[in-house]
């Protein structure tokens, strides 16, 4: 697939679709899905050219198809106005998208066992990332879990793609009652996993993160945060990530992210500054702490 950057399309709306509690869009980009790696997302214009609603909506890549040059389809619930706009659309209609963005999953280099992991509507882009992984001759399986029945997604769909797909649900009303968490580690245990990958709501990604850790896996977590721009210039979705060199760094979920290593994000310090942060108030380098930083001149 090609390298090139975001494009920005007015593109027009093949369908619209209720899939449980969510909506699902299909737009006819051939640009967008010519470049679409799994894992990458668009942002999407809301509420017509004449809308005071400035700021777009960002949208998990959920599918791409080559019909008609290239579709991409996207998941969303109707929150406010601006996706209650967006469910009203019909086909033929007109979004304006930007997209592919985001850095997609890295995929492992030789055939492994692969758990994927998703929360609610963060399972959407794990379908691509599976077939994906197939392509490479990678096993995958699948764990979802949600508040309630209607808020799991794609089951059917996750049967075909995956070798076992285990389902929760905190009311019980499908599946195992409880957490992804919950059964997390038997899964792991149970399938032989090499490598994790996994999208939902913050609390679940740290969970996973600490669970794969404490079995010395490689783990790729989606984070979902707020985004007000999609691009890198409005710093609306920063978060707290450790660096190769052992310094934590406020960085850009929508241009560095959205998937990170899951030990290297600093989960419960998202939503703040840390104090060790570069950059933050006080904040010294190491070489200053141990004292050896510091100019080379001379005063004078």
């Amino acid at each position: 697939m090609s390298e090139m950057g975001p494009v920005q399309m007015r593109s027009p709306v093949l369908n619209v679709r209720r899939v449980e509690a969510y909506h699902s869009i299909t737009i006819v980009a051939p640009g967008i899905a010519d470049r679409f790696r799994p894992g990458q997302f668009i942002a999407v214009a809301v509420g017509g050219e004449q809308s005071s609603m400035l700021l777009r909506r960002p949208f998990a890549i959920h599918d791409v198809k080559p019909d008609y040059g290239g579709t991409v389809e996207f998941l969303f619930q109707a929150r406010g106005p601006g996706t209650a706009w967006l469910a009203e659309r019909r086909s033929r209609d007109l979004v304006d998208v930007v997209g592919p963005l985001g850095r997609p999953f890295p995929l492992p280099r030789d055939p492994v066992n692969c758990t994927l992991v998703g929360g609610g509507s963060g399972a959407a882009p794990l379908f691509p990332l599976a077939q994906a992984l197939r392509r490479r001759g990678c096993r995958v399986d699948f764990v979802f879990g949600a508040d309630s029945s209607d808020h799991l997604f794609g089951i059917i769909t996750a049967r075909r793609a995956a070798a076992t797909v285990t389902c929760t649900t905190e009311d019980g009303t499908f599946g195992e009652h409880g957490r992804v968490t919950d059964v997390f580690e038997r899964v792991l245990h149970e399938t032989s996993a090499d490598a994790v990958y996994a999208c939902g709501p913050m609390p679940m990604l740290r969970e996973v993160s600490a669970s794969a850790a404490r079995h010395a896996l490689p783990v790729q977590v989606s984070v979902e945060e707020s985004m007000a721009c999609g691009t890198g210039m409005c710093m609306s979705c920063v978060i707290p990530v450790v660096g190769e060199d052992g310094i934590t760094r406020m960085v850009r979920s929508c241009v560095d992210g959205p998937v990170f290593r899951g030990e290297q994000v600093r989960f419960d310090d998202a939503g703040t500054i840390p104090f060790d942060a570069l950059g933050a108030p006080g904040w010294k380098s190491p070489d200053e702490e141990t004292g050896y930083g510091g100019s080379t001149r001379e005063a004078g």
